[in-house]
């Protein structure tokens, strides 16, 4: 079978799969496999591509010969700081090359980066780098890097490369069409919540989308945050805000929980029950809220210690029937909850800040929870008639 044959083989079978899959290490394995079977000597193979993850600025994914394919999330730093100003990447990048060859037998060519002295001493002879631009528009995912070494004398071939630069549009093509889906699915996981924007993609996103679920809600504020940000600078007020934030989040996202919305100097989550039950998902969020309050004072200990503000958190947890979906007007929407128990949770929070607690349980939660819980006494909740039993957890802080 000639090259030429092959080659248009290999540019099917990449549309094929790009087509039906999301997993671009596995079409890079694919493509990797099938170089090496027509007798491109590959000692590995990468695709670098550009994510807008809050955490990280790349995914990169490697193919090595006999060895299963990997994904890695680079780091800002990695993916943008200054070991990237450093990497061939950004050398052809900042010349607007499109891509470069190096023979990493030259000894002058292995001073040029850090990375060349680490391949050279694997026995790498060549480093080859093709860029893909994906348009000049697109700011979040701009294009990808394809690289490709061999340990063979001499590297490669020019007919090799030519073989390799002809899969190029059908590649990009997939890839784009890959990372336009992951770019939709990780800004609306970092806005939404990764549940909430899940069910974003799946397609409920018309007003009056919605349905009834049951649900343990946890509602925390600080206090003493609009005093602050009256005398304070706001980037430090900012600054400040998203530490506290930072301790309530990852307490409830470790606990299973999701983040629905952040409402100014606090955030209400939900631990929906429907797969886990009633009692494990207000247990669920007591773990969550006792982690919060642990958390937020260690990080206040360490404020005091430098001379900054410390805000003492206000945590309510309900549990109760709310609807949740779409509200708003027809081109603007907010996927949220509403519900009695959402302003119950609310009233309770405010509540809890005035008998200066940290930690304010309802009854439903208490009861189903599994801790040990003490009575703070019946009190009203403003604009809900009656009284509501309040407990708290027997070892949290009364503030």
């Amino acid at each position: 079978m000639s090259a030429r044959v092959d080659v248009k083989e290999l540019v099917d079978w990449i549309l094929a799969e790009g087509c039906k899959g999301d997993d671009l290490g596995a079409i890079l394995a694919g493509v990797s496999d099938r170089l090496a079977a027509m007798g491109i000597p590959l000692y590995f193979a990468t695709l670098h591509m550009p994510t807008i993850d809050p955490t990280a600025a790349v995914l990169q994914f490697l193919w090595r010969p006999d060895q299963a394919p990997t994904t890695t999330e680079l780091s800002l730093e990695e993916g943008q700081g200054a070991a990237f100003r450093r990497s061939p990447i950004h050398y052809v990048i900042e010349r607007d090359l499109g891509g470069a060859r190096w023979k990493l037998e030259d000894p002058e060519t292995v001073k040029q980066f850090a990375l060349f002295k680490d391949l050279h001493t694997l026995g790498v002879t060549e480093y080859v780098l093709r860029l893909v631009s994906f348009g000049q528009r697109r700011k979040a995912l701009q294009g990808l890097a394809f690289t490709l070494a061999t340990n063979r004398p001499g590297g490669f071939a020019d007919a090799e490369i030519e073989v390799v630069d002809r899969l190029l549009p059908a590649l990009s093509v997939v890839a784009y069409r890959i990372g336009l889906s992951r770019v939709a699915t990780e800004t609306l996981g970092a806005y939404l919540g990764p549940s909430t924007g899940a069910r974003v993609m799946q397609g409920v996103i018309r007003r009056g989308d919605s349905q009834v679920i049951s649900a343990a809600l946890l509602l925390a504020d600080l206090r003493g945050f609009t005093t602050l940000a009256d005398r304070a600078p706001a980037t430090e007020v900012v600054a400040w805000l998203n530490q506290h934030l930072e301790c309530v989040g990852d307490s409830v996202t470790a606990q299973g929980g999701e983040i629905l919305k952040f409402l100014g100097d606090g955030l209400l989550a939900i631990f929906p029950s429907e797969q886990i039950g009633a009692e494990r998902a207000c247990n669920a969020a007591v773990n969550a809220a006792i982690e919060a309050c642990r958390q937020n004072a260690a990080l206040n200990l360490r404020r005091k210690s430098t001379g900054g503000p410390a805000l003492d958190l206000s945590t309510a947890l309900h549990f109760g029937d709310v609807v949740y979906g779409n509200i708003g007007t027809a081109r603007r929407l907010d996927f949220t909850i509403v519900g009695p128990a959402v302003n119950e949770v609310s009233r309770m929070e405010a509540l809890g800040k005035a008998l200066g607690r940290e930690l304010l349980l309802s009854q439903s939660v208490a009861d189903r929870c599994g801790h040990k819980v003490i009575s703070v006494g019946a009190h009203e909740l403003r604009g809900i008639a009656g009284h509501r039993e309040m407990y708290t957890v027997a070892s949290a802080s009364t503030g």
